[in-house]
């Protein structure tokens, strides 16, 4: 997420934090620690990703404990970096209250039906068809020839791409599944990114697609997602893949171009899969998977892989009986009796 530049003296009197470091070190963008760049801003509460953060290329980091930053980084030091950082989310992108009044806007060449509620500055191409009771969030665009079927939900500053297709019941853009538990509670990360969606998109009924906490979440062109699949907040899917009811895929995954999931699919965050892999029905996806390659089970493995080890535990009764030969009266010996 960029923002109006500031210097880290300008940011931590905006918290009232505490200073440690280069006061005058540019802060030109806010973002969670898996997107960082030169110039971001981010934030770590935890001793053991205190030296990840460190190391990452962000210019400043809230902390909550007082330690020595590299040359080239300032600390704000705060009770509460994940307060703080939400604190700095909402002044730099103050939330837009949802709007519930039937819209009055037409677009040249735009079908648009009954009870749709269109935001403000939201721009919509010529050829596209809106279903009834949609609503679209303010600062959007939906590209030429875009079919939107009733009863959708896109939220704020999404933008979609030509010759998509979003069936009904789909949310694009709701808030980012994040929380920090305390004793109190949980609270939320807020979610000031966006939905991208390319070209020739085609998403399924009931599918949910989460916007970015401080990026996007980016959907391919040509990708085609079915219904009841959900995708978490900063994960991008690249081209050309493919992706069958209820996968699951969590917040800042990069699943690369032609990648195939089918149903039922789990994969936590922070997951990489390769170009052009292919992860079979109801597999469990716990580490990074290379490209090229068919996986299945849980935990996910090369396929060939785990049907060997299937078969083996068809064998393993005769296995177990072969190491344990019968006692004087030709029977098994108790402690290993198996059943024929």
């Amino acid at each position: 997420m960029k923002i109006p530049a500031h210097t880290a003296a300008q940011i931590a009197e905006i918290l009232g934090g505490s200073l440690i470091g280069d006061p005058t070190i540019p802060v030109t963008g806010i973002n969670e620690i898996h997107r960082v760049g030169p110039g971001d801003l981010t934030f770590t509460d935890v001793p053991k990703y205190f030296r990840k953060a460190m190391e990452s290329a962000a210019s400043v980091i809230l902390i909550n404990q007082r330690v020595e930053p590299p040359p080239t980084k300032a600390l704000i030091l705060t009770p509460f970096p994940f307060r703080d950082f939400n604190r700095l989310l909402e002044y730099f992108q103050p939330a837009t209250l949802p709007t519930f009044a039937p819209t009055q806007a037409s677009f040249e060449g735009v079908a648009i039906g009954q009870n749709v509620v269109i935001g403000e500055n939201t721009y919509i191409e010529p050829g596209c068809h809106i279903g009834h009771n949609t609503t679209i969030g303010p600062n959007c665009y939906i590209g030429r020839d875009t079919l939107i079927y009733p009863n959708v939900t896109i939220g704020p500053n999404c933008y979609i791409g030509s010759h998509v297709v979003i069936q009904s019941g789909c949310v694009i853009g709701g808030e980012a599944f994040y929380y920090k538990r305390n004793p109190a509670g949980s609270e939320r990360l807020l979610s000031k990114g966006r939905v991208v969606i390319g070209d020739y998109v085609e998403i399924g009924a009931n599918t949910t697609i989460d916007r970015g906490v401080t990026s996007d979440t980016y959907i391919g062109d040509h990708t085609k997602i079915d219904n009841l699949v959900q995708i978490g907040h900063d994960t991008f899917i690249g081209r050309n893949c493919q992706i069958a009811a209820q996968v699951g895929i969590a917040g800042a995954c990069v699943i690369e171009d032609g990648v195939i999931l089918w149903g039922q699919v789990g994969i936590p965050s922070g997951i990489r899969i390769g170009p052009r892999a292919t992860v079979l029905a109801k597999s469990g996806v716990l580490t990074s998977l290379e490209g090229g390659k068919v996986y299945f089970g849980f935990i996910a493995k090369e396929v060939k892989k785990a049907w060997r080890e299937i078969a083996s535990m068809g064998r393993l009764p005769r296995l177990l009986r072969t190491l344990d030969p019968p006692n004087s009266n030709g029977q098994a010996h108790d402690e290993l009796s198996l059943p024929s």
